[in-house]
């Protein structure tokens, strides 16, 4: 789908701007040809350096293909405003605005203009994520638990891009915060266990009395579902399918439940079973779940959830883009809600999928959430 979006908005570019360019054809052609293919590059990569989800290339190579094709949905925004305008004034014979419309320079301005932000919104996608520290209230917390800090990392993505020197950056502002839980909603890794084995080796050092908590994300469908089970069991983590587990605190308790990804049914593997995650849990302990997409959240309140954690919307990446992102993912994108009573966070993540790895206005993040009782 993002391949077949990619070359539509190509072909707008070409045709509006690369062809009308005062220059021979000679230089239109090839010039067209590289907006084609950056538009398919993931596809081409794929081909011949690992996966669609993990390209196994240089990471200078991932940062200009990513800046490039940022630079490309930008600029193909950029020509439809402007040629809506174009079309606004020519209806409304309004002859200045529709000469300065058609100006030689303007198209290319706007094309140097997404260049930049291109280059600009992978730098911010990149970047070591700052923290955010948030109070949320929770329905039926017990006392004991009155300032409880559990930190939520969420898509890591751990890849050529985003290597283990990155990882590590984000363990060590983790165990800054010193959490007394730490759990991570999903999308770790990106590639098979040994490619990334470097990257993902500092996950182990994460920190947290409470210990490490972990669900998967739909991106460890990707690689090798089970295989990363046992790798993450193996850092440490204790991996949430469609289960639940307990923190107890001076005799009070709080349930951890976390479920599958909706992927899962491509791979013949369980689907998110909420129902199944909580059975035998205390029905008196306040439920707080882990599900790496926000957009059941309205049925998981209804199962009694207290609080879900999220990410996979990456926050929608981009000002403006992130509406699309909301609709997609049942009205829900970036930051807190009210969803039947039900307090649903969904993080902005960590990192990013190299294959778009802009942010613009949208911030990363590492999340601490205290707990606190109504």
């Amino acid at each position: 789908m993002l391949s077949v979006v990619g070359v539509v908005l190509a072909l707008y570019v070409v045709w509006r701007l690369i062809w009308p360019l005062r220059v021979p054809v000679s230089v239109r052609g090839p010039l067209g040809l590289l907006v084609l293919s950056l538009a398919l590059h993931h596809r081409i990569v794929a081909r011949f350096a690992g996966t669609m989800a993990s390209p196994e290339i240089p990471k200078a190579a991932l940062v200009v293909l990513a800046s490039g094709f940022t630079a490309l949905l930008l600029v193909a925004v950029f020509l439809l405003v402007l040629d809506g305008l174009l079309l606004g004034a020519r209806l409304l014979r309004l002859p200045r605005v529709t000469t300065a419309l058609r100006s030689g320079w303007l198209r290319p301005s706007a094309a140097g203009v997404a260049l930049v932000l291109g280059a600009v919104g992978v730098q911010q996608g990149i970047a070591v994520p700052q923290p955010r520290q948030i109070d949320v209230a929770v329905a039926g917390l017990p006392e004991a638990f009155d300032g409880y800090r559990v930190l939520q990392l969420t898509d890591i993505h751990a890849s050529r891009l985003l290597t283990g020197d990155w990882v590590a950056k984000v363990v060590d502002e983790s165990n800054a915060l010193k959490p007394d839980l730490v759990v991570i909603t999903g999308d770790l890794a990106d590639g098979s266990v040994r490619a990334r084995a470097d990257d993902v080796r500092t996950l182990g050092e994460l920190q947290a009395p409470d210990g490490v908590i972990a669900i998967t994300g739909n991106h460890e469908y990707y690689g090798q579902y089970a295989q990363w089970m046992q790798a993450f069991r193996a850092l440490g983590m204790q991996v949430l399918e469609n289960s639940h587990t307990q923190v107890t605190r001076e005799g009070a308790v709080l349930t951890i439940a976390g479920v599958t990804d909706p992927v899962a049914v491509n791979y013949g593997l369980p689907m998110p079973d909420l129902k199944a995650a909580l059975a035998g849990a205390d029905p008196q302990a306040p439920v707080i779940l882990l599900d790496h997409r926000p957009g059941a959240a309205a049925a998981n309140a209804a199962q009694g959830v207290k609080l879900q954690l999220s990410g996979h919307t990456h926050g929608g990446h981009i000002v403006g883009m992130n509406q699309l992102v909301k609709q997609a993912n049942g009205g829900y994108v970036s930051g807190r809600y009210d969803v039947g009573g039900m307090t649903l966070y969904v993080s902005n993540g960590a990192g990013l999928w190299p294959g778009f790895a802009a942010r613009l206005g949208v911030p990363s993040e590492i999340t601490l959430i205290t707990l606190r009782r109504p």
